[in-house]
């Protein structure tokens, strides 16, 4: 195998295919990046659960394909001058790195012994626009759970329809959901969940514009496909929760706020909250005024926020970081709270019908004043 290549571009392809790499493998060759030239260059990282994998532009003047050691390779190629590298791998998969005046000489392992990834059929699935699904990953996975215990909440269960795709993580404490509406038919219904850990990846592969990400189902697996990458990962198998029985729908106490302003005094009255001395945020809800408390062995905080509407002097407490996690995520300016009594949990709905999203967070038992 030999090629040449703009160092800037392989960087950025190593960079992206390197993030499923294993760490560690009874698989030696799974701690490595396979490559592969032909009519491009393809790298690949695959931890057996998620895969990656990257074509970029070079010119090859000899085909074939070995696995390079992950981190070497990368730091070598990292630190070379800023110019062309040229890569070249003789028959006993001896490597020869060179740029400039700088030159390698590394070994790497036979890409025979490195597992194929699993096939899905890219052509059957739904694209939508790179910075809204970007969005809506980035403004649901903070909610899904860590517990092993229950494995299918540790990814987000996207759900399809001809109209619509949603995106919902749960854990024992709260709830988000974003929703996307298509302009055009997508001509699927269906329902899966993906690993957390895999949408992260998906995230820092997409960009903020307009163009397309394709994502396809398979029997087991889902296919991310981002311009010159692809990421594939084995689905989560389980009952997700039915998302749609624990959401109230019958809020008794409807407000509107501005999201940066409540935000601002929540962040203000957590100050004295730690993972050490933790105590809830007591939240009163009176006429046109949320008035935020805590108390604890550090000492106590007080704030408000103008709101619109009148809370009836209903009394909550809520886990502060819950809270802020939420309002973090709403794409909005401003926000709907529903409310029903003390025991039952906020849900933060949008104002505007331009957006299409839910966050719920579930209440703290108050210990009497």
């Amino acid at each position: 195998m030999k090629f040449t290549c703009e160092k800037a571009l392989l960087v950025s392809a190593i960079s992206i295919a390197g993030r499923t790499v294993a760490q560690k493998s009874a698989i030696a060759c799974l701690e490595g990046i396979h490559l592969r030239a032909g009519a491009q260059l393809q790298l690949t990282g695959f931890n057996l659960e998620t895969g990656i994998t990257v074509k970029v532009a070079a010119q090859v003047q000899r085909a074939g394909a070995c696995v390079m050691p992950a981190r070497l390779f990368f730091d070598i190629v990292r630190k070379m001058p800023d110019d062309i590298v040229q890569i070249a791998v003789d028959e006993n998969l001896k490597v020869s790195i060179s740029g400039g005046a700088s030159s390698f000489q590394i070994s790497a392992m036979d890409a025979e012994d490195y597992p194929d990834l699993p096939e899905v059929d890219a052509q059957a699935g739904v694209s939508m626009p790179q910075g809204e699904l970007r969005e809506m990953i980035g403004g649901t996975i903070f909610a899904v759970s860590d517990n092993q215990a229950r494995p299918i909440h540790t990814g987000c269960l996207f759900e399809v329809t001809n109209e619509a795709v949603s995106i919902i993580a749960v854990d024992s404490f709260r709830l988000a959901r974003r929703t996307w509406k298509s302009g055009a038919p997508t001509g699927r219904e269906q329902k899966f969940v993906v690993p957390g850990a895999a949408l992260k990846e998906v995230e820092k592969i997409l960009s903020d514009s307009d163009e397309e990400v394709h994502f396809s189902l398979g029997a087991k697996h889902i296919l991310f496909s981002v311009g010159d990458a692809t990421l594939v990962c084995r689905l989560l198998e389980g009952e997700f929760i039915d998302w749609r029985r624990v959401v109230p729908t019958d809020s008794g106490t409807i407000l509107t706020a501005n999201v940066a302003q409540l935000t601002a005094a929540i962040e203000r009255v957590s100050l004295i909250v730690s993972e050490k001395v933790k105590s809830p945020v007591r939240c009163l809800f009176s006429e046109n005024m949320a008035d935020f408390r805590t108390n604890n062995t550090i000492g106590s905080a007080h704030d408000t926020c103008a709101v619109a509407g009148n809370g009836g002097e209903l009394e909550i407490g809520f886990n502060c970081r819950y809270l802020l996690d939420a309002l973090r995520a709403v794409p909005s300016e401003e926000v709907t709270l529903e409310l029903q009594n003390g025991l039952s949990p906020v849900v933060f709905t949008p104002c505007d019908d331009k957006y299409n999203f839910a966050y719920m967070v579930l209440p703290v038992r108050l210990q009497a004043k």
